[in-house]
C-alpha cells in the first residue's frame, strides 16, 4: 500500500474509525477540502486498507444533484439482495425510491430502511462516498441518518465533500489541509521524472499552494518546457485546468466520446456505448487520455477529470451528448433520465420536453424527491415559452424547493415572477419565516397577500389573515396583524372553520374573552376539524385560552396522527410536543417522557432541534429544582415565555413564592397566547403567599373572565381555586375540589386538596386538614410531583402526623430516551419494533437495554415488565 505525502493524522484517524467499525462501535466522518486536496485519495488509501471490510462506493453527480436516491442506489447496489430481509414498510420505502415500484415512500422510512440494509450482512462495512457535495438531497438525507445511527454497529461511513453540506454537516469532520512546504517537495520529487531547475521548482511549489493532485498533474501535462516556463497555476482550479490541457490536444471525437462519459454519471456501459455509436464515436481511443477506465463501470481517474470534461466541451457537444443519451435511454423503464437528457439537450423553448419534465416532477415528487421535483420544473420553465405556464412551473419549483430547505434557490427563482401575484408574496412569507432571526416580521408578505386576494379571492383572503395570525404567534407582531385583519373582507358564503377562527381570534385581542368564546368554542372543541391540521399551533393556543382540556388533547391527537399518516415529519414532532405537554399537565409523567423521547429521536433523525418545551413544562411539574434549572439555563431566549411559566410552576412547588412571583409576573405581561394565560393562577398563588392582595385580585378577575369565557370545569375549577386562595373562601376550597377532581387533570386536582387542606391547618383543624392533605401527598407522590408532593409533605408534619419520603427508584437514573424504550420492551415490543419507532438498529436498541438493565439491577425483560416505576 502506497505511502501518502503530508497525511499521517488523517490516515490515523481513518484507520482509528475502521478499528472502531470491526469493534461494533461504528462511525462516519467528513473529509472537507477544496478540490484536489487529496480526499479521493484518502477515500482510496482506505479502501485498499479495509482487509475483511465490504467495501461500498458511491459518487456524488453535478449533472444528478436533483434525481432523488440516485447516489443511494449506487451505494447500495451490491446489497441489494438482503432487501427483502428489511420490515415490509422499510423494504417498500426503498424499493420505490429505487423506483422498483411505484409509490410514496417516507424519506425518514428510506433512512432508517438503509440502515437496516447497510447492517443486514455477516461481514464488516465500509461505504465510501465521493464529491458528497453533489449528493442528489434525498440520499443524501438518508445516508446522513444512517451515519447518526450506527454507533452500535460494524459500520463506517466516509464522506468526501469540497464544502460542508447542510445534511452531513452534523457529522464529524477531518479538514484536508493543504501540504506543508517540505511535503509538497517531497511529493513534486516524487511525482517528477527527472530533476527541476530551482526556479522552476520553486514557482510550481508556491503557485500549487499545497494542492498535491496540482503538483502530480503538471508534470504530466505540461512537461518540463512547459514548466519552466512557467505555467499557470492558481489554485484550486490548477488541476482541473491540467486535465483541461489533456484535453486540448486529443481528437475531436475522443472528447465527444468523453462528454457523452461525463453526462452519464452512473458510469453504465450499456448506455455509453449505444450513445457514442449514435453518435459515430464508438471507436474513438479516449483511454489514451488516461483520464477514464472502462470496464464494467466507466470511471474516471478523479472528479475533476469528469468535471473538466464536461465544462471544457462547447454547449453544442454537452447537447449533442445528452440527446444521444436520450435516446439510448430507456423511456419505459426510466422515463425521468430521458426527460432529464432531452430538457438538457434543447436549446430553446420547447413545450413537449417541458411537459415531459413537468410529468417527471410529478413523479419525483410520489417517491419523495421533492428536490429532483423542483430541478425538473425549475428546467421545465426555462423551456417554456407560455407567460402563464411558465409562471405556474416557476411556483411548483419555489414549493417543492421550500420543503427541503433550499431557502437562496426558491428566492432566486421567486424573483424572476411578477411580484403583484399574491401567490408570491404567500412564498416570500414562507421564504422569510424559515429565514426568520428577528428584524423584519415575514408577516408582512401574508397581510400583502391577503391584501391583494381581498377582493377576487375573499375566502383565501381570510385564510391568509389565519396564516399570519399564527406565524405571528410564533415570531411576535401579533397587534399588528389583528389590526389588517380587522377589514378582512366578509365571506358571503356561511361561515368556514377558517372565518371562525379569524373572527374569534380578532374578536378575542380586541374585545376579550367572553366576545371571543362564542365563536371559538364550536371549532377548537372539535378535535377532528382538518384547519387544525393547517394551524395547530394557533389551535392548540386557542384550546388554553379558552381552558378546555379535552380541545387541547383532541387537537394534539389529530396533528400527532395526520403526522403520522401522512409521513410528515414536520407536523409529526408539532403534534408530539403537543400531546407529551398535555399528558404531563394530566399526571402521566411517564406517558409524556415518552413522546419526548419519540419527538427527540425524530429531531435527531431529521437534523432537527428538537421541541424543547415539553421538556420544560415536564420540568416544572415534576420540581427537582436542580435538574429543571439546568434546563432552563440551557435553552435559548425563543423559550422565555415557557421557561418564565415553568418556572412558576417549580417555585410554586417548592414553595418559594418570590421566585414564583416574579416568574409568573413576568409571563403574564406577555399578554401571548396560551401560556400568559396558564400563568395567571401560579401568579394568584405566589401573590397570595407573597401578601401582594392587589396583585392577586387583578390576576383573579383575568382569570375569571377567561376561564369563564370557555365554560368548562378545568378553567371554572382553576379560577375557583384561585378565588379561594383570594377570599379565605371554604366554599370556594371545596367547589374547586370537586371540579378539577372531574376533570383530567391529575395534577390540578391534587393541588386543590393541597392548598384545601393547608387553608384547614392554618384553621385549626388538623384532623381535617390531615386527610385532605394525605389525599394530596399519595396522589402527588404517585405522579410524580415531587415538589409539591414535598410540600404535602411538610404540611402534612405540622399537622403531628408523619410521612414517608418517597425512595429513590433506580428508574430515576434513566435517561429520557432509556424511559422511554424500557415503558415499550415493558409493554411487549421487541427490539426491532423499538427500533423501527425510534429510527435506531436493533443492536443500538439491545445496547440501550443492556444499561437499562444494568442501572435497574435486573437481568431480562420479564423483570422489566414487573417494575410498576416502569409501567
Amino acid at each position: 500500500m502506497s505511502y501518502l505525502v503530508g497525511r499521517s493524522e488523517e490516515t490515523a484517524r481513518l484507520l482509528a474509525l475502521l478499528h472502531e467499525a470491526r469493534e461494533s462501535r461504528g462511525g462516519a466522518v467528513v473529509l472537507l477540502g477544496e478540490a484536489g486536496i487529496g480526499k479521493s485519495a484518502l477515500l482510496d488509501h482506505l479502501a485498499k486498507a479495509s482487509s475483511g471490510f465490504l467495501v461500498m462506493r458511491a459518487s456524488g453527480a453535478e449533472f444528478e444533484t436533483e434525481l432523488p436516491y440516485s447516489a443511494l442506489h449506487q451505494l447500495c447496489a451490491p446489497v441489494l439482495e438482503h432487501l427483502d430481509a428489511l420490515p415490509g414498510r422499510h423494504r417498500t420505502a426503498l424499493r420505490i425510491a429505487f423506483g422498483m415500484q411505484t409509490g410514496t415512500p417516507d424519506p425518514f422510512l428510506a433512512g432508517a430502511a438503509t440502515l437496516g440494509l447497510l447492517v443486514e450482512h455477516d461481514r464488516p462495512l465500509l461505504c465510501l462516498i465521493d464529491d458528497a457535495q453533489w449528493l442528489d438531497h434525498a440520499s443524501a438525507r438518508a445516508l446522513a441518518f444512517a451515519a447518526r445511527r450506527i454507533g452500535a454497529e460494524r459500520v463506517a461511513l466516509v464522506f468526501a465533500a469540497r464544502t460542508g453540506t447542510g445534511e452531513l454537516a452534523r457529522l464529524p469532520t477531518v479538514d484536508v489541509e493543504p501540504l506543508h512546504e517540505a511535503e509538497a517537495r517531497a511529493l513534486l520529487a516524487r511525482e517528477t521524472p527527472a530533476s527541476l531547475d530551482a526556479r522552476v521548482r520553486d514557482r510550481i511549489l508556491a503557485e500549487a499552494r499545497g494542492n498535491p493532485l496540482a503538483l502530480v498533474e503538471l508534470p504530466r501535462t505540461a512537461g518540463l518546457a512547459g514548466l519552466a516556463g512557467g505555467f499557470d497555476l492558481p489554485a484550486p482550479r490548477a488541476a482541473e485546468r491540467s486535465f483541461r490541457a489533456r484535453l486540448a490536444v486529443l481528437p475531436p471525437e475522443t472528447r465527444l466520446l468523453l462528454t457523452v462519459a461525463a453526462a452519464e454519471p452512473l458510469g453504465d456501459p450499456g448506455l455509453l456505448w449505444p450513445a457514442a455509436k449514435l453518435l459515430g464515436v464508438e471507436d474513438a481511443a479516449a483511454e489514451e487520455a488516461a483520464l477514464v477506465e472502462f470496464g464494467t463501470r466507466v470511471r474516471f481517474s478523479h472528479p475533476l477529470a469528469r468535471s473538466a470534461v464536461y465544462h471544457a466541451a462547447t454547449a453544442a457537444e454537452r447537447r449533442r451528448a445528452h440527446a444521444a443519451l436520450a435516446e439510448v435511454s430507456d423511456p419505459v423503464a426510466d422515463p425521468d433520465r430521458v426527460a432529464w437528457h432531452r430538457g438538457l439537450a434543447g436549446a430553446g423553448p420547447d413545450e413537449e420536453v417541458a411537459a415531459a419534465l413537468t410529468r417527471s416532477a410529478d413523479r419525483a415528487r410520489a417517491r419523495g424527491g421533492q428536490a429532483a421535483a423542483a430541478a425538473f420544473l425549475e428546467r421545465a420553465a426555462a423551456l417554456t415559452l407560455d407567460p402563464g405556464l411558465r409562471s405556474e412551473r416557476v411556483l411548483a419549483a419555489v414549493e417543492a424547493k421550500l420543503s427541503v430547505g433550499d431557502f437562496g434557490v426558491a428566492a432566486e427563482l421567486l424573483s424572476t415572477l411578477d411580484s403583484a401575484d399574491p401567490r408570491v408574496d404567500l412564498l416570500r412569507g414562507r421564504i422569510s419565516f424559515a429565514r426568520f432571526r428577528g428584524g423584519d416580521r415575514p408577516t408582512d408578505h401574508l397581510l400583502r397577500a391577503a391584501a391583494r386576494l381581498a377582493e377576487r379571492a375573499p375566502a383565501r383572503a381570510r385564510e391568509c389573515y389565519v396564516d399570519a395570525i399564527e406565524m405571528a404567534t410564533l415570531t411576535g407582531g401579533l397587534d399588528a396583524v389583528i389590526a389588517a385583519a380587522r377589514t378582512a373582507p366578509r365571506n358571503p358564503e356561511p361561515p368556514t372553520s377558517a372565518d371562525l377562527i379569524l373572527d374569534g381570534v380578532v374578536a378575542l385581542v380586541v374585545e376579550g374573552h367572553r366576545a371571543a368564546a362564542t365563536l371559538l368554542r364550536p371549532v377548537v372543541a372539535d378535535g377532528t376539524d382538518p384547519a387544525w391540521s393547517r394551524w395547530p399551533t394557533l389551535g392548540y393556543l386557542l384550546a388554553v385560552e379558552l381552558w378546555d382540556i379535552d380541545a387541547m388533547r383532541g387537537i394534539a391527537t389529530t396533528v400527532t396522527a395526520s403526522g403520522r399518516e401522512l409521513g410528515s415529519f414536520h407536523m409529526l414532532p408539532i403534534g408530539l410536543a403537543m400531546l407529551a405537554t398535555v399528558t404531563a399537565h394530566e399526571g402521566d409523567l411517564g406517558a409524556a417522557t415518552a413522546m419526548i423521547s419519540e419527538e427527540e429521536a425524530i429531531a435527531a433523525a431529521t437534523g432537527a432541534a428538537p421541541l424543547v418545551y415539553p421538556r420544560i413544562h415536564l420540568a416544572g411539574l415534576r420540581g427537582r429544582r436542580a435538574e429543571a434549572e439546568e434546563l432552563f439555563a440551557g435553552v435559548g431566549p425563543h423559550m422565555t415565555l415557557s421557561v418564565q411559566y415553568a418556572t412558576a410552576v417549580l417555585a410554586n412547588g417548592l414553595a418559594d413564592y418570590p421566585a414564583a412571583l416574579r416568574a409568573a409576573e413576568s409571563a403574564v405581561a406577555t399578554g401571548d397566547l396560551g401560556l400568559a394565560g396558564l400563568a395567571l393562577p401560579e401568579l394568584v398563588e405566589a401573590a397570595v403567599r407573597c401578601r401582594e392582595p392587589e396583585i392577586a385580585r387583578a390576576a383573579l378577575a383575568t382569570l375569571t373572565e377567561r376561564a369563564g369565557a370557555g365554560g368548562q370545569p378545568w378553567g371554572r375549577g382553576t379560577a375557583t381555586y384561585a378565588r379561594a386562595l383570594v377570599d379565605d373562601d371554604e366554599d370556594a376550597y371545596r367547589q374547586a375540589v370537586s371540579l378539577l377532581d372531574s376533570t383530567a387533570f391529575g395534577i390540578a386536582g391534587a393541588r386543590a386538596h393541597l392548598v384545601y387542606g393547608e387553608w384547614l391547618r392554618r384553621q385549626g383543624r388538623r384532623r381535617d386538614a390531615r386527610a385532605e392533605l394525605r389525599l394530596a401527598h399519595d396522589r402527588l407522590s404517585a405522579l410524580g410531583a415531587e415538589a409539591f408532593a414535598a410540600r404535602a409533605a411538610a404540611e402534612l408534619r405540622a399537622t403531628g402526623e408523619q410521612t414517608r419520603a418517597r425512595a429513590a427508584s433506580a428508574a430515576d437514573t434513566l435517561t429520557v430516551h432509556e424511559v422511554h424504550i424500557a415503558r415499550l420492551v415493558a409493554a411487549g415490543a421487541t427490539s426491532k419494533e423499538v427500533a423501527a419507532k425510534l429510527f435506531l438498529s436493533p443492536r443500538t436498541v439491545d445496547a440501550h437495554l443492556r444499561n437499562i438493565f444494568r442501572k435497574l439491577g435486573i437481568t431480562s425483560r420479564r423483570q422489566l415488565r414487573d417494575l410498576p416505576a416502569i409501567r
